[in-house]
């Protein structure tokens, strides 16, 4: 059984559909891919998964537990978090704040106590101790994203959605995003990414599933990916 399940999924705004009959799934201790060119619904699909958007057709488990017509909330609350494309964040608080509300929140949906370690911990775990004190609005994008990063893990959620968050970093600021990806994995956690640095995705992803046009073309782990001709005529154009 699929931690994070994506069965039949469609989406249709007016005459366009975003989304057509997406079916794919993300397994525990695992980094699981969704890319695809711009436009292909992959966004649209985060969506849908974390309740922002309700499909036409299909539906969302998790545990196989049924959350389609679940509110964003009640889906965090069963452990679900999600990054943004583009930057969700309080941008008047320091780093430490921003997680630390999130660290609250959880708290308060279990009625539990916490400490600052716990805060300070996570935030060491991406990498921003020296930036813990800093407002969020003065971090380069890169940083930011790190920190959105880190107020999700904050909820300690079973399944992580990632929606591009290497944009921004450089090139060793990817390699040590990858290897924290690998990290969460290992942990056991679910780790669902849409992301456009193809090397990256190559890099750390288990099992990668390719949209185009709102539609399933292809999946597969990296090495499947790169060879197949599908992919490559609508996304990759060379062998990556």
């Amino acid at each position: 059984m699929a931690r994070l399940g994506i069965e039949g999924v469609t989406v249709k705004f007016g005459g366009n559909i975003a989304v057509d009959d997406a079916t794919l799934s993300a397994e525990s201790g695992l980094v699981t891919a969704v890319i695809g060119p711009n436009g292909a619904g992959k966004t649209t699909l985060f969506n849908v998964i974390n309740g922002l958007l309700s499909p036409n057709t299909g539906r969302v488990t998790l545990d196989d537990r049924n959350l389609t017509r679940l509110a964003p909330h009640r889906r965090a609350r069963l452990g679900l978090a999600r990054t943004f494309q583009r930057l969700e964040l309080f941008s008047a608080l320091t780093v430490y704040e921003n997680v630390q509300v999130a660290t609250d929140i959880r708290r308060g949906w279990h009625r539990m106590t916490g400490s600052h370690d716990e805060v300070t911990e996570i935030i060491e775990r991406v990498g921003l101790t020296d930036r813990a004190r800093d407002r969020v609005d003065q971090l380069p994008t890169g940083q930011a994203r790190l920190v959105e990063l880190a107020r999700a893990l904050a909820t300690q959620p079973k399944v992580l959605l990632l929606d591009e968050p290497a944009s921004g970093l450089d090139t060793n600021e990817s390699a040590t995003f990858g290897n924290l990806l690998r990290q969460l994995a290992a942990d056991g956690m679910t780790v669902l990414l849409v992301e456009h640095d193809v090397h990256l995705v190559m890099d750390v992803s288990d099992h990668i599933h390719v949209l185009d046009f709102g539609k399933v073309i292809a999946a597969g782990n990296p090495d499947e990916i790169r060879r197949n001709e599908a992919v490559l005529d609508a996304y990759l154009g060379a062998k990556t």
